[in-house]
C-alpha cells in the first residue's frame, strides 16, 4: 500500500519490461504517466485500465533522444498527475549487434543518445518538480552488459550501460540532500520481450540459460518487481545501489 497514490512517470512503459513495470505500478495503485515511442495501442490500453480502477494515467508519446521531447513529455505528465514522485528510466536498447570494425559514428551516437541522453533529458525536466516532495525515487534501467560487457557485437550498448551504473551513483550523491533517492536494475537474460526477440538467437539464449545457476532466464515481472521495490517507501536507506537480476550468473 505504499505506493498507492504515488505519481509515477515510466519512459517506454508500453512493451516488455517497462510495460511489466506499468502494470505493477497500476496494481500498486499508483497514478501513472506511461511514455511511448511508437506502442501507442498497449500504452493507451494501459492508462484506460489504470482510469477504470480510479486512477489517474495518461499515455504520453515523445521521441527523448530530444531534449524538448522529453521536456515535454515531463510538463504533460506533471500536469496530468498533479506532481511527480517517482521516475521509471526504462527507456534503452542495443539497436544493432555491430562490432568494433562496423561502428560507425551515426551508430555510436544513437546508441548513446537512445540509452544515455534520453535519461538525462528526463531527469534535468523532472528533478526539480521531484525536490518539491518530501522524498522521491529514480530507478534506472542499466544491464548485465553494463557489468560484463555483453555478448559480442553489443560494446556501445554494453558501454552505455555500465555508465548508467556510474549515473545512477553519481545522480544517488547529488539529489540525495533533496530526499530523492536513485537506485538502478541490471537485468541479465529476460526472454520474451522484444530485446531478445530481437537480438538473441536462440542458441545463445540456450547456452546463457546453461551458464546461469538457476537454470533459467528470467521474465519482465521479475525485473518490474524489484523496480517496484526499490520505488516503494519499504526501502528507504538504499540509495546509489544496484540490484543484478540474472539467476547468479554474475554476482558483483
Amino acid at each position: 500500500m505504499k505506493l498507492k497514490g504515488k505519481r509515477v512517470l515510466i519512459t517506454a512503459g508500453a512493451q516488455g519490461i517497462g510495460q511489466a513495470i506499468s502494470q505493477q505500478f497500476i496494481t500498486a495503485g499508483a497514478h501513472v504517466a506511461i511514455h511511448y515511442f511508437s506502442s501507442s495501442f498497449v500504452a493507451q490500453e494501459l492508462a484506460a485500465k489504470a482510469q477504470k480502477e480510479g486512477l489517474k494515467a495518461i499515455a504520453i508519446q515523445g521521441d527523448l533522444c530530444k531534449i524538448d521531447d522529453a521536456q515535454k513529455v515531463v510538463d504533460t505528465a506533471v500536469n496530468h498527475l498533479g506532481g511527480l514522485d517517482i521516475l521509471i528510466n526504462n527507456a534503452g536498447s542495443l539497436i544493432d549487434r555491430r562490432t568494433l570494425e562496423s561502428c560507425d559514428s551515426n551508430f555510436w551516437y544513437k546508441v548513446i543518445d537512445t540509452n544515455i541522453s534520453s535519461a538525462q533529458f528526463v531527469t534535468q525536466a523532472a528533478a526539480p518538480v521531484m525536490k518539491n516532495n518530501p522524498n522521491g525515487s529514480i530507478v534506472n534501467l542499466a544491464s548485465l552488459a553494463g557489468r560484463k560487457g555483453g555478448h559480442p557485437g553489443s560494446l556501445v550498448y554494453s558501454m552505455a550501460k555500465g555508465a548508467i551504473l556510474t549515473w545512477t551513483r553519481a545522480l544517488a550523491n547529488e539529489l540525495g540532500p533533496h530526499g530523492i533517492r536513485v537506485n538502478a536494475v541490471a537485468p541479465g537474460l529476460i526472454l520474451g520481450t522484444s530485446f531478445h526477440n530481437t537480438h538473441t538467437t536462440k542458441d545463445s539464449a540456450q547456452a546463457t540459460i546453461a551458464s546461469i545457476p538457476l537454470q533459467c532466464a528470467g521474465t519482465a515481472d521479475d525485473v518490474a518487481r524489484a523496480v517496484i521495490f526499490l520505488a516503494s517507501e519499504y526501502d528507504g536507506f538504499i540509495n546509489g545501489a544496484t540490484l543484478d537480476i540474472n539467476g547468479g550468473v554474475y554476482c558483483a
